[in-house]
């Protein structure tokens, strides 16, 4: 999406080679039109139905893949039994299957270890089974390690689309020649993925600018793929329930549907930005929305280098030192403050600039936060970096959704455990928080405890947050600086200030409630007068009153805390409850 800095010479050559003619822009091509219209025939043109025309084709080349990952699987299987099962009729069964699997794995791949093959296949597969795999990768807390580990290296890429084509869905897209817009493009490509690929550009008013253009075929194919994992969840709910599977991959469809979508990511830059007004040396690109459509985004250039490059000459040891405040500043704002965040932060999407500032790239895929959450996320990693283990163990179950059979106190007693282990080898150096927030997670699989998917990407974030603050700086004490900076976002969220906000905010909703509350209190009152009375009319049970009013008063407290309340609307009932109970008589 960008280059780095030493780079941005040669992005910008004017000397562009003659064949590209005297801008750059490749005047000698020109798009084949319609006879009928005039108007450009473009394949990249994307026809509604087109998901559903090659659905039965892509099911069939599915099939055939997953059939050989379970063939190659199983032939996996057999190879690693030892030699004293393979002998005679021992494991007959396996052996027969591996055997009549065989013709169904590639030579060349079915040899190598299980994971490996899993890999490939889903390279196989195209875009959308990479990016799953990609998911599946974080799921530490399901999948074995050999397996998460092998997914960790799968290759998002294609082959690079010919410029002529790229210019060609340009001119589809804008309605009129790019000449008209741009002054030059680099016919090279600054980066090419599965989903799409990046341009260097200026504008005619001289802006540095980035071209991100969805490749053709791409949006039809990724469509066809969910339609059919959805299909594949429906089916797997039947089969393995307590995994949710169709909740799993209708999360996926999700957010991957929107990444075929740049006006999405546009969306996103500009939300991030606006969050972020206050912290000028966190950036994220602009995005000039008059050249920006569905299928191509034009956005700021930014020049500078990847956090995994040399950054020796580039970087003073302030600026270093700057970079990981910033950084780990803007991670841990994006999750527990704004709970709207990066939710594909990898190295190759962090730019480093001068002074200290840090930048923000290919922002198609984000994850949210509901309130609720965010709040018990914020909680939960307070009390992490704090080491109030317990705290941290139950904020953590209270994000948790239990399956059928599955065991929450059982849980909540093994990550107890879990954090005290870590927490005694802190004292030699070796903690990370995003490994013992992964650990944690893989604990509920064993007692049926699952939490949401935008949990692991929030430890994707937090494994490159730790990752580029180590590279950066390798005596940096990551507990240290994420609890300075927790801390920051606690001052700030129970200051008097942002609490008259919240006050201001819940007013109509705690006017409402107080309207209504005295007369839930009396009915229930005289419910309960009339049932007492029905029994015995020797007392009116006078006495009675200040304890059903502060009883009323803690279901009240109760109801609102289970439904989100903010803390003025519950606070005040608890502390009525305790004035009904001490004076009323």
């Amino acid at each position: 999406m960008t280059t780095d800095h030493n780079q941005q010479d040669e992005a910008v050559n004017p000397d562009a080679p003659a064949s590209t003619g005297s801008n750059g822009m490749g005047n000698t091509y020109r798009p084949e039109r319609s006879v009928l219209t005039g108007q450009v025939k473009s394949p990249y043109k994307f026809d509604p139905l087109s998901p559903y025309k090659g659905l039965l084709r892509r099911f069939f080349q599915i099939h055939r893949n997953v059939s050989a990952i379970f063939g190659g699987g199983m032939i996996a299987y057999v190879k690693a039994l030892p030699p004293e099962r393979k002998k005679g009729l021992r494991s007959p069964w396996s052996r027969l299957f591996a055997l009549l699997s065989t013709p169904l794995v590639k030579k060349d791949i079915r040899n190598l270890p299980f994971p490996v093959q899993l890999r490939k296949r889903l390279e196989m597969l195209g875009p959308t089974y990479v990016k799953l795999g990609q998911i599946l990768a974080l799921r530490e807390d399901i999948l074995p390690q050999n397996i998460t580990r092998e997914l960790k290296n799968l290759l998002d890429k294609l082959p690079v689309v010919p410029f002529e084509v790229i210019r060609e869905i340009l001119e589809f897209n804008y309605k009129k020649s790019p000449d008209e817009y741009f002054k030059y493009i680099d016919p090279e490509p600054l980066g090419s993925a599965s989903i799409a690929q990046t341009h260097y550009a200026e504008t005619i008013d001289g802006k540095r600018v980035v071209l991100k253009v969805v490749k053709p075929g791409i949006k039809s194919l990724i469509l066809t793929d969910i339609n059919l994992l959805k299909m594949l969840g429906k089916f797997l709910s039947w089969i393995i329930p307590q995994y949710q599977p169709k909740r799993l991959i209708d999360e996926f469809c999700n957010y991957t549907a929107k990444e075929v979508d740049l006006n999405n990511e546009a969306d996103n830059a500009e939300t991030f930005a606006a969050n972020f007004a206050d912290h000028p040396h966190i950036m994220f690109p602009k995005i000039y929305r008059e050249y920006t459509t569905e299928n191509v985004l034009c956005m700021e250039l930014f020049e500078g280098k990847k956090p995994d490059s040399d950054l020796g000459d580039f970087l003073t040891d302030d600026d270093k030192e700057l970079v990981i405040q910033n950084g780990a500043a803007a991670i841990i704002r994006m999750l527990y403050k704004d709970g709207f965040f990066h939710a594909d932060l990898h190295p190759g999407n962090l730019m480093i600039m001068k002074g200290g500032k840090v930048g923000f790239i290919d922002l198609g895929m984000v994850g949210r936060f509901e309130e609720k959450i965010r709040r018990q996320m914020l909680y939960y990693f307070h009390a992490l970096v704090t080491g109030d283990i317990e705290g941290a163990a139950r904020y953590l179950s209270a994000m948790a959704t239990v399956s059928k059979g599955g065991n929450l106190n059982e849980f909540r007693r093994s990550v107890s455990d879990l954090l005290r282990r870590y927490y005694l080898h802190s004292a030699q150096g070796d903690f990370s928080l995003a490994k013992m927030i992964v650990q944690s997670l893989g604990i509920g699989a064993r007692h049926k405890v699952f939490f949401p998917v935008e949990m692991t990407l929030m430890v994707k974030a937090l494994v490159t947050y730790e990752g580029v603050g180590l590279a950066l700086n390798p005596k940096l004490d990551v507990p240290a600086l994420s609890q300075k900076q927790i801390n920051d976002i606690f001052r700030e969220q129970f200051s008097p200030a942002s609490l008259t906000r919240e006050l201001i905010r819940g007013t109509p909703e705690l006017i409402d409630m107080a309207v209504r509350l005295p007369k839930l209190m009396a009915d229930g009152l005289r419910t309960f007068e009339d049932s007492v009375n029905n029994r015995s009319t020797e007392s009116p049970l006078d006495g009675l009153r200040s304890s059903v009013l502060a009883g009323a008063c803690i279901v009240g407290g109760v109801i609102a805390i289970v439904q989100g309340g903010a803390w003025f609307i519950w606070l005040p009932l608890f502390l009525l409850a305790v004035l009904f109970t001490v004076f009323g008589k």
